[in-house]
């Protein structure tokens, strides 16, 4: 029998952990400008989500045309019960419910961040949230998530401006 004898020289090696490569963030770079129509809610702000979250500015713009799927009686009947959730003690201290498209959909992707992390923090910082085509953001390239695209007819969906205006607002 051959025995091996370990030699000082023979170390245990350490695996090294591949290293995740991050992109630097620029704070001065060109918003990403997603056009909002035709798009269901859900899945339009999950998408959204991850890309704040790997560092890139989200503008929204055409809010009021994000479809919500469902009936519009059940939709609207459920939000309207959400706006009964208030303060018992002073119903001025909050919670606070948005009633406008661009406030709704930001509050549906502050959902899907880690908002009380610094990255969650931060990435809310990046998101604007847009009802019509501000001036400024019509030069820009606009892009659409064809898996966040409504599939049937839009008589199956109901419209955040349509939420919008059986909520309380315009």
């Amino acid at each position: 029998m051959v025995s091996k004898q370990k030699k000082s020289s023979d170390k245990p090696v350490a695996k090294t952990k591949p290293v995740a490569k991050t992109k630097p963030v620029d704070k001065t770079s060109t918003p990403i400008v997603v056009d909002g129509t035709n798009h269901i809610a859900g899945r339009l702000s999950s998408n959204v989500a991850k890309l704040l979250l790997e560092g890139n500015r989200i503008s929204i713009i055409n809010s009021e045309k994000i479809m919500i799927s469902g009936q519009k009686s059940s939709i609207v009947g459920e939000y309207k019960e959400f706006l009964k959730i208030s303060s018992i003690l002073h119903p001025k201290h909050g919670p606070f419910h948005p009633r406008r498209p661009d406030t709704i959909i930001s509050r549906m992707i502050r959902g899907m961040l880690p908002r009380k992390k610094p990255s969650g923090i931060e990435a809310l910082k990046r998101l604007r949230a847009y009802v019509g085509s501000p001036k400024e953001l019509k030069s820009y390239k606009k892009i659409q998530f064809e898996k966040a695209r409504i599939r049937k007819s839009s008589a199956y969906y109901v419209s955040m401006g349509e939420l919008g205006k059986n909520v309380g607002w315009n």
